[in-house]
């Protein structure tokens, strides 16, 4: 049997194909019409996905969509109505759109696939999930137990903003929810709108501004704007939010409370700012310690899965690892509302369908998050050809020991190999790649690389049998979803007048023997990797390991600032000429920038706006 999950239409367009419960294929919109967080109709995704298994839309027996447009066009009526009159002109803005396209999303579907795909039994093969079910879903079934509590986190679905799940086997049982607007989610939100960053985009920008600011404001968030009891349910008070009914996150009561207007994204940012994100991180942390605490105790499950854009925050996992409440915990790597396409088609086969589960044996179903497009040599020689593109094709032993020689002396290496990544994270299939050991590799590929904030944090690629000998962490973390210190003995001892140090001033002060991937803090956020799931990354792990010592690189996704993670090998030539990347590897295609035709670079430091 096979099933088509569909997320649209809000953000983070995405496709994913099942087969006899097997998730076989899935990717994003964006990385094929290389719009950031494109939320248009999946059709290229789509179409990736069956042709993936060389099949065409008749012989998929379900189409499977995230969400129940009607359940969330009730809670939109019902919350402009306990608001009224205040939110008129919101109201003016979203009812027309609905009433013309998201109410009706089972004619649109129709309408989209049929231009495309001609005739369609609709009637009796679409589906619709429950927002947070889709969640769920795509957190539980895919992993590797039998039996797991199942916590889905984000902004909003309908009306679930937070729930609990008992999953067992091919059932998952909803225990508990709490209901919009209380949203852990939408408070991040509402502290990334207020730090001058985008909604939807820039949260991990917050949490990674956080470590150089102090949770100054904690005690103001926890007494003013959040209620939160001993087991982690909570309620916002709404007298300082203007997401409900406004058009922006906060309002004039947020910004006296916090003693000024929102930043402006050109604006410089401020210790003030660094102590916001700080406190909001810690908050939002308290939060989520208090839940997985309480549904430990109530359930006396040992197995977490997590799912929803909150459990992207990969500071507050780390947190739940480390309080060890659960001795096993499985994130989905594409937790945000891409991953629901996952959800949704596995839900319609296992929920709807009541079709068994694989048992699982140890390793989780989204083989390791691997599952867009992949080239076969001879159509990567041809498309860079066509690029213009200058080549040296290496064997396999020789791709390995060029690329490792090349990041020992310090280069920044693109690295396009097998099938691109599902979900935010580049996982070693299309990353860039550096020496971690380099003081200068963090600014470097900040600046010079990817065109963004020097603040930004880059994480660790580790040896699967290495990661305990350099970080504090005792499980596997293939997804990078988990943060772990570096071990003591890594680190570097921090002078007097380094420790009084400020903000992002701290940033130029190496902290460990990996200073490249050590936050101000001593974290990380660590990608273990594992031979079974990439053996060609961990070979040149390896490789790296024996001519250097260090079995870390740097990894960071392939793109630039306002753009998709690349997708096709000329996406990756156009950004290595686009950058100071200085080698590119392509499956067995070997480039070095001197040379390429310099008639080929591309200008991209200026060309995209912060998002």
């Amino acid at each position: 049997m096979r099933v088509l999950g569909l997320s649209a239409f809000y953000h983070d367009s995405a496709a994913a194909l099942v087969e006899d419960g097997v998730v076989v294929a899935a990717a994003q919109e964006e990385r094929f019409t290389r719009k950031k967080h494109d939320s248009d109709f999946p059709q290229q995704a789509i179409a990736f996905c069956l042709g993936q298994q060389g099949v065409e839309l008749q012989d998929v027996d379900f189409v499977a969509f995230y969400d129940k447009p009607f359940l969330k066009f009730e809670r939109l009526l019902e919350t402009y109505v306990a608001f009224a009159p205040k939110g008129f002109s919101s109201f003016k803005t979203a009812i027309p759109v609905w009433l013309k396209e998201k109410l009706f999303m089972k004619s649109m579907l129709k309408k989209e696939v049929h231009r495309h795909h001609g005739q369609y039994d609709w009637r009796n093969r679409l589906v619709f999930a429950e927002h947070h079910q889709s969640h769920a879903a795509s957190a539980f079934f895919p992993s590797p137990f039998e039996e797991a509590v199942v916590l889905t986190m984000d902004g909003v679905g309908e009306w679930a903003t937070t729930s609990l799940c008992h999953g067992e086997g091919n059932k998952l049982e909803v225990l508990k929810e709490i209901h919009f607007p209380h949203s852990i989610g939408l408070l991040y939100s509402a502290f990334t709108y207020y730090t001058g960053f985008k909604v939807n985009s820039g949260e991990y920008k917050v949490m990674g501004l956080a470590p150089y600011g102090e949770p100054k404001y904690l005690d103001v968030i926890l007494d003013k704007l959040l209620d939160v009891k001993e087991d982690g349910s909570f309620r916002l008070n709404m007298s300082y939010f203007e997401y409900c009914t406004g058009l922006t996150m906060t309002n004039d009561k947020f910004s006296a409370l916090f003693g000024g207007p929102p930043r402006t994204p050109e604006e410089r940012l401020t210790q003030k700012h660094m102590d916001l994100a700080a406190s909001i991180q810690a908050a939002t942390e308290e939060i989520v310690l208090r839940l997985t605490r309480s549904v430990a105790k109530e359930t006396g499950l040992r197995n977490l899965c997590l799912a929803g854009g909150v459990a992207l925050n990969c500071v507050a996992n780390g947190k739940i690892l480390r309080d060890k409440r659960f001795d096993n915990i499985w994130i989905q790597p594409a937790a945000g509302d891409a991953g629901g396409a996952v959800g949704a088609a596995l839900s319609a086969y296992h929920q709807y369908q009541e079709k068994p589960r694989n048992k699982p044996n140890g390793s989780d179903g989204m083989r390791g998050s691997y599952l867009g497009p992949a080239y076969a040599q001879d159509d990567i020689e041809r498309r860079l050809t066509a690029a213009g593109a200058r080549f040296k094709t290496l064997s396999d032993d020789e791709v390995i020991a060029a690329t490792g020689q090349a990041l020992a002396d310090g280069k920044a290496v693109g690295w396009f190999q097998g099938r691109m990544e599902f979900g935010p994270r580049a996982l070693g299939g299309r990353s860039i790649l550096g020496d971690p050991r380099q003081p200068d590799m963090q600014k470097t590929l900040n600046l010079k690389v990817k065109y963004r904030e020097s603040f930004r944090p880059f994480a660790p690629s580790v040896l699967a049998e290495d990661v305990s000998d350099w970080f504090e962490i005792d499980a596997a973390s293939p997804y990078m979803l988990l943060v772990a210190d570096v071990v003591e003995g890594r680190r570097r001892a921090m002078t007097a007048e380094e420790d009084a140090l400020f903000g992002i001033e701290k940033l130029n002060v190496p902290r460990s023997e990996i200073p490249a991937v050590t936050h101000v803090d001593y974290s990380a956020r660590v990608q273990t990797v594992h031979k079974e799931t990439n053996p060609r990354y961990h070979a040149l792990l390896s490789d790296f390991k024996a001519r250097t010592g260090c079995p870390v690189l740097v990894n960071t996704s392939f793109n630039v600032r306002g753009e998709p993670i690349v997708c096709t090998p000329e996406d990756a030539f156009h950004c290595f000429m686009g950058t100071e990347i200085e080698v590119l590897v392509v499956g067995n295609c070997f480039l070095e920038k001197p040379d390429q035709d310099p008639g080929l670079k591309r200008d991209y430091k200026d060309a995209f706006e912060l998002d």
